[in-house]
């Protein structure tokens, strides 16, 4: 497994984070196993797999399953925390429900302090932008850090935003998580320099990517439009491209089985198939 800093938080983190967001959601069990006793079993077996070999960072939140996917991730981290970098979430604004939201998710994941602590957000209009900002939300947080629940702050974005670079251009956060794949590039544009990875790279900030694997879409796409690549290794090829990005920190993917995290480890380690991507987003011109 490779390492990389998460930004200023100065967290050696692995550039492959066990994504818990499947790990809570029913229609992810297996219709054999109705109460996913047994997927369960093999979802824990999996970030069991997943810490022997060096992967580090665990993302997950209250909403994903409605605390399942934390209280199944607790399971391990409670055996394993001084092995774990825990980021979790909260769709809480106020103040109150901040501080207990927090309180619901130390209990299920097992630990005394939540290592980052992210908004759990879309793409943050002004009414939400108000909540953080002057309504008490960021300050929850900092109260949170400052009693030792979390060590550092972050937010999640499903799309580049004003509001989100907002939140960015605070320098209140550590940590900002965003979707970003080999199909949804607006977070970081190579070949007109700026968007959203190059707003937090400024800050200091560590940068955390959902969805790199285009949630199925682009290995669903391909080979009904170019039957011959249907035996292509294309979820190889996407997850090499994001690896390839030199902002990005941590790539978030859903591991539901021990062989899933051994190819994906296996493809972090194969550095020698990294991409330079300002070369391959270059625009050429014909001479005149």
């Amino acid at each position: 497994m490779q390492y990389r800093t998460l930004g200023r938080t100065g967290l050696l983190v692995s550039e492959i984070g066990f994504g818990g967001a499947q790990v809570g959601i029913p229609d992810y069990m297996e219709t054999w196993d109705p109460h996913g006793q047994r997927e369960q079993q093999t979802i824990i077996e999996a970030l069991d797999r997943a810490l022997d070999l060096g992967l580090n960072y665990i993302d997950t939140a209250p909403a994903y399953g409605d605390g399942v996917s934390e209280e199944i991730l607790g399971r391990v981290i409670a055996k394993r925390r001084d092995e774990c970098i825990v980021a979790t979430k909260t769709g809480i604004r106020d103040p109150a429900g901040i501080a207990a939201s927090v309180d619901n998710s130390l209990r299920r994941l097992q630990t005394d302090v939540i290592d980052v602590l992210q908004f759990h957000g879309g793409t943050y209009p002004e009414e939400g932008l108000d909540l953080i900002l002057n309504r008490g939300g960021l300050d929850a947080f900092h109260e949170l850090r400052d009693r030792g629940k979390i060590r550092f702050l972050g937010f999640t974005a499903e799309l580049p935003s004003p509001g989100a670079s907002r939140l960015v251009a605070t320098g209140a956060f550590d940590v900002v998580q965003l979707r970003y794949n080999f199909m949804y590039q607006d977070a970081c544009d190579f070949l007109f320099p700026g968007g959203i990875f190059h707003e937090a790279e400024a800050q200091g900030m560590g940068i955390v990517v959902m969805r790199p694997l285009t949630s199925g879409i682009f290995q669903r796409l391909m080979p009904k439009a170019f039957p011959q690549l249907a035996t292509a290794d294309l979820t190889a090829f996407l997850l090499n491209y994001v690896l390839s990005n030199p902002l990005l920190d941590v790539a978030l993917i859903g591991m539901r089985r021990a062989s899933e995290v051994e190819q994906n480890n296996a493809l972090s380690d194969n550095t020698a198939l990294r991409l330079d991507l300002e070369q391959v987003h270059t625009r050429f011109f014909p001479n005149p």
